[in-house]
């Protein structure tokens, strides 16, 4: 499995509050079954590293079913964007970092 980048926020039912505090953050429903969320995390972690104004975190699906059912979570990988918290946008399926970083800048305008 790709290890994740050491910028990345591991969240859990018990640290997500804490994350919506960051001003923009994009949280990656996902699972280690998933084929499609191998593909998205190597693009997730290079955001992680390249770009200081997105904050990025990982829900782990299977370990925390209430944050996915909270959030609506259908279909993974699902992608979340938050800024001060509140959802504002919702990218579903494996993206190019370039439509990543797209969709995120039009979600936090």
């Amino acid at each position: 499995p790709v290890e994740a980048s050491k910028k990345i926020f591991i969240l859990n039912n018990k640290n997500f509050k804490l994350a919506m505090k960051k001003e923009v953050i994009l949280v990656d429903f996902w699972a280690p079954w998933c084929g499609p969320c191998k593909l998205v995390a190597p693009i997730l972690n290079d955001i992680a590293e390249t770009q200081d104004d997105i904050a990025i975190g990982k829900v782990n699906v299977d370990q925390n079913q209430a944050l996915a059912n909270k959030y609506k979570v259908r279909n993974i990988p699902t992608m979340v964007i938050f800024k001060n918290g509140v959802e504002v946008g919702r990218i579903v399926g494996v993206k190019t970092k370039k439509s990543i970083l797209k969709e995120v800048s039009a979600a936090i305008a």
